[in-house]
């Protein structure tokens, strides 16, 4: 009896955890759900326009052509890992992971993955230190746009704009804003 109910207590947690890392995603229109790394409140827009800042620069030779199709290794939201993708956009930058409190009061997100360079506030053209603080000018969630943070990390890549439909079924999400080079693999 007091192994079954370890089992149901520890099937209980892992359902209440999983349940909890739902966050919702933004790109821009309100189709919403959490990721695993963003344990807040805040949604993220599956989908977005396609807008991209007049500064970034387009990749010359991506290993991922822009129409071309790769798998998503990258788990920002739920349903993304393991999604086909096409490629909507392809451009050279640094990305950044980024540890930010939403302008609207929300809790603090920690280890935002992606804001790129050109999506920070007089970032300038020479990578930011980690440590520094930012001020974020992209909206991918809800509360993002004129935020405070701080760069946890960075990486010089190729990042990627995508289309997928997600695993777990719903709406197709295009171009979702970013996934990094080693977030993806060839189909």
């Amino acid at each position: 009896m007091k192994k079954i109910m370890f089992v149901a207590s520890a099937a209980m947690l892992m359902l209440a955890a999983g349940c909890g890392n739902k966050e919702k995603t933004d790109s821009e229109p309100n189709t919403k759900v959490e990721t695993s790394q963003e344990a807040s409140n805040h949604e993220m827009d599956h989908t977005g326009t396609g807008d991209v800042p007049d500064t970034l620069q387009v990749a010359a030779a991506p290993t991922y052509p822009v129409g071309s199709e790769a798998i998503v290794q990258a788990d920002h939201m739920e349903g993304m890992k393991g999604a086909v993708a096409t490629i909507a956009g392809a451009y050279e930058t640094t990305a950044y992971e980024v540890t930010y409190t939403p302008v609207d009061g929300g809790k603090e997100v920690p280890n935002h993955k992606w804001v790129i360079q050109e999506e920070m506030k007089d970032a300038g053209d020479e990578p930011l230190a980690d440590g520094t603080e930012v001020t974020i000018e992209a909206d991918h969630m809800k509360g993002m746009k004129g935020a405070k943070g701080v760069i946890e990390s960075s990486v010089k890549t190729t990042v990627y704009m995508i289309d997928y439909t997600p695993t777990t079924g719903g709406e197709p999400v295009t171009n979702h804003k970013w996934v990094t080079e080693d977030e993806l693999s060839e189909k």
